[in-house]
């Protein structure tokens, strides 16, 4: 329960909300700059036209549920504690300055069972005959509880528990401080140690302080030895610079690098190419930008050539002409009169059977290396003309195996469960990168508008909350809401230096957990929980937490294995960087719709410390092998460089056989960021990198940041400083074009991709004869593949309405199949215009 310093200093959870509210509209009434406006018309800046824009999601009910659970003890600690006392149940909290009492760490205050007289307690008199105990717990909430009051003694604090049957909550002034200071220089103290005893208390004090802040390895992480104590804090000294020794050539060398590309490789003709392609507004303009750099470059005879060493292109020269020739077959047997099934024309069946079993055979994850992404890094739009056309072909011959009566229902079943678990799934996993995150908002924006967006969305940290709005939003509210005048919305960061200086300096965070639990809401659309999020978008969403217990694994929190747990509340776990947001606990949802805490109450902080991107938990729980990556993570993208060029991003050098800067600067950055990652991983391996705010930071720059598609928005140096700062329409209209200018070089190889994937959905949607039409489990191509989730996917019934994710066919070739069903449950797919049908 908040103490009387925190009811005079934080609002309460209904002034959260109105305060968000009041702070929407003032937003709301601002004009919005028009110029540059990046192609974005006058209207995408007015907020009045936002959807939802004033539209409190989320109630005051649950806002207190997670106050009151960000206050709640430790159970294990407090369980493990009563077990095994180390005072007597009167003595726990006495003060400190007396002779029995022990000193309490932040450790051990966080959990603190202990008896308590309690005078006034008459029926506990009757019933035991001897003074009650009351119970004193301890939280480590990320908000203050407030301090101390220095007029009442301890016992006096702790026998008058507050409102709602919670005990006085002992807590630090931050997270590397001990017990506040105030309690333990209480006037209220009648003894006073001597001077030497004070001074050894105070030195005790101080090295609780800065074992906090450096986090000091505990002796069961550590290894005896003297000259290991010895030489621990030299070796690490020497190893950090070293390390900055080495950054500060790699930065050189990165500018010897731009200088050279731009006084030599972009000149004349070229670079203005090159302004044309990164002054495009749409994916048209810049198609047609791409591909006058590309002739201009000579890369037409590259696309003609079959041969290239990063694919096996006979194999794929062989099996396209042969499905070619099959689905021709095929389909004329199809049109023979009296040939309607499987009994009829034995060569048509034959035909079929071979389409079947060739397509089977190489509807693979990157079959014979089509899908490496080095066929389509050598050209700014496109890849081989010889993959170009077996992707087409695959699609043409899915769509026939879609509609044709010559193969019965278990038969296509039997042939697309297949097809699916070999080929997998896409997902679009967004980094962390705290402001830089509204980068995400430009890539997602670029993919909706090509209908390329993914069912499978990961988010972490900052992208954690672009994932949440584009997980509970239908196609239609996305559009209407990725735009410039989405900044009024953006308000996590609007308070002045003399409001959260004065948070940070006595809780450690810099942001309330209440505050932003009230404004993160509006993205999430209020308590919505991850099944309630895909049953309305049929979108999958999933949010990286990592535990605050740093030898706890990691959560990927989703519909399969947190299906009632709160998004607003996984998005804040998240986000809850060391001395920006302290760990919250993650809240679920309740049959009656309250709120309670997830996990037994376990705290739960950022997720982009150990896993930025999850690629393996996506693998293990949605078979996805395929992925989209948005990585805009600033102490990562200052590293990245691809010196043989990237999709969509090839090297100009000597027509494209060259190196970035040429051969000995690229091999130069190279050995450079290979150096540093070895002696990052020395200081991990060997131990010598303490805990800075508890917290190990070995895995910030060691963990994989890239996927089968790595997008790097075009950041600038002004985002460095507004790293913590909300921004402007005008700064997020910037953003939101850098974001599609990043997206648009992999469009053509996420259309490849999705443009088979979708077929094979359809085609596994349409064999289930136990799914009703138009029901929701039409879209559940995963459930099947996990035994404990049949039951649900047969028992449960959702009408269908403008929730399904559509199917997978070109608009062009749309009557060459029986999508008639589809085109029904989503009510809108027929007006829209994209290169697939949209989800509604």
């Amino acid at each position: 329960m908040p103490s009387k310093d925190r009811e005079r200093t934080e609002p309460s959870a209904t002034a959260v909300l109105s305060s968000q509210t009041t702070a929407t509209k003032s937003t709301s009434s601002h004009s919005s700059p028009l110029l540059p406006n990046f192609g974005f018309p006058p209207e995408a800046f007015d907020v009045r036209l936002l959807p939802d824009a004033d539209h409190e999601f989320i109630s005051a009910d649950d806002i207190a549920a997670f106050e009151t659970a960000l206050q709640a003890p430790d159970q294990n600690a407090s369980q493990n504690l009563a077990q095994h006392p180390q005072h007597g149940s009167h003595d726990a909290l006495r003060s400190p300055k007396s002779p029995s009492s022990f000193s309490i760490t932040r450790r051990d205050s966080q959990s603190l069972y202990a008896g308590l007289d309690d005078g006034d307690s008459s029926s506990n008199k009757n019933e035991s005959g001897a003074t009650s105990s009351a119970l004193a717990t301890a939280a480590a909430a990320a908000a203050a509880n407030g301090d101390f009051n220095d007029d009442l003694p301890v016992s006096a604090r702790a026998a008058s528990p507050a409102a709602g049957g919670h005990g006085t909550f002992v807590t630090a002034q931050n997270d590397w401080a001990p017990i506040s200071s105030r309690f333990y220089r209480g006037r209220s103290s009648r003894r006073k140690p001597a001077s030497g005893a004070a001074q050894k208390k105070k030195r005790r004090r101080a090295g609780r302080a800065v074992e906090g802040l450096l986090g000091t390895r505990s002796k069961d992480e550590t290894r005896d030895g003297y000259l290991y104590l010895l030489a621990k804090w030299p070796l690490l000294l020497f190893v950090v610079g070293w390390l900055l020794v080495l950054g500060v050539l790699y930065l050189l060398t990165r500018f010897q690098i731009a200088v050279y590309e731009q006084l030599f490789t972009w000149r004349g003709r070229r670079e203005g190419l090159r302004r044309e392609l990164r002054g495009a507004t749409t994916y048209q303009d810049w198609v047609r930008a791409a591909r006058a750099l590309d002739g201009f470059l000579g890369r037409k005879t590259w696309r003609e050539e079959n041969d290239f060493a990063y694919y096996d292109s006979k194999t794929v020269k062989r099996v396209w002409d042969q499905m070619k020739r099959t689905r021709a077959k095929a389909e004329m047997e199809e049109k023979v009169p009296g040939d309607k099934g499987s009994g009829g024309g034995g060569e048509g069946v034959r035909a079929v059977e071979e389409l079947k079993a060739l397509t089977e055979a190489c509807v693979k994850n990157n079959f014979v290396g089509i899908d490496n992404p080095k066929l389509y890094s050598q050209t700014y739009y496109g890849t081989k003309n010889l993959v170009q056309n077996f992707v087409d072909e695959v699609e043409r011959s899915l769509k026939f195996l879609l509609k044709t009566k010559q193969l019965t229902m278990e038969e296509k079943r039997v042939l697309f469960k297949h097809v699916q678990a070999n080929f997998g799934r896409t997902a679009l996993c967004l980094s962390g990168g705290a402001s830089f995150a509204y980068y995400h908002f430009g890539l997602v924006r670029a993919l909706l508008d090509a209908d390329l967006l993914p069912d499978v969305i990961t988010g972490t940290s900052g992208g954690a909350l672009i994932a949440g709005l584009v997980a509970t939003r239908t196609n239609e509210e996305l559009k209407k809401l990725l735009v410039p005048a989405l900044a009024s919305q953006i308000n996590a960061c609007s308070e002045g230096f003399t409001t959260w200086f004065p948070r940070w300096w006595k809780t450690g965070a810099r942001f309330d957990s209440v505050q932003w639990a009230a404004q993160c809401s509006w993205w999430t659309r209020g308590s919505m929980t991850f099944r309630e999020a895909y049953e309305r978008t049929g979108r999958i969403l999933n949010v990286s937490c990592v535990p605050a217990d740093p030898h706890s694994p990691t959560i990927l929190c989703n519909y399969l294995t947190s299906p009632d747990c709160v998004i607003w509340s996984a998005v804040l776990a998240s986000a809850a960087v060391p001395g920006i947001l302290n760990p919250v606990v993650l809240m679920m949802k309740n049959p009656n719709g309250t709120l309670a805490p997830y996990s037994f109450g376990h705290k739960w902080k950022d997720g982009s410390l150990r896993t930025d991107i999850p690629i393996k938990a996506l693998n293990t729980h949605f078979n996805v092998n395929f992925t989209i990556v948005s990585q805009v993570n600033p102490h990562v993208n200052l590293f990245f460089f691809s010196s043989r060029g990237s999709v969509g991003h090839p090297v100009t050098h000597r027509k494209g056989r060259g190196w970035r800067g040429g051969f000995l600067m690229s091999a130069t950055e190279h050995y450079l960021k290979l150096d540093m990652n070895k002696w990052l991983r020395f200081v991990r391996h060997a131990e010598l990198l303490p805990r800075p705010l508890g917290q190990d930071w070995s895995q910030l720059w060691l963990q994989q940041f890239s996927g089968t598609v790595t997008i790097w928005p075009k950041a600038v140096a002004s985002d460095f400083w507004h790293i913590l700062s909300d921004p402007d329409a005008g700064r997020l209209a910037r953003m939101l074009h850098e974001g599609r200018q990043g997206a648009f070089p992999a469009l053509k190889f996420i259309g490849n991709r999705l443009k088979v994937e979708r077929l094979v959905d359809q085609g596994r949607t349409e064999s289930r004869p136990w799914v009703r039409r138009g029901s929701l489990e039409r879209i559940l191509s995963e459930d099947d593949l996990r035994s404990i989730l049949v039951g649900e996917m047969m028992t449960s019934t959702t009408p269908g309405g403008g929730n399904t994710t559509g199917g997978g066919t070109t608009e062009e070739e749309m009557t060459d199949v029986d999508e008639e069903a589809i085109v029904e449950d989503e009510g809108e797919g027929e007006g829209d215009a994209g290169l697939f049908i949209k989800k509604s």
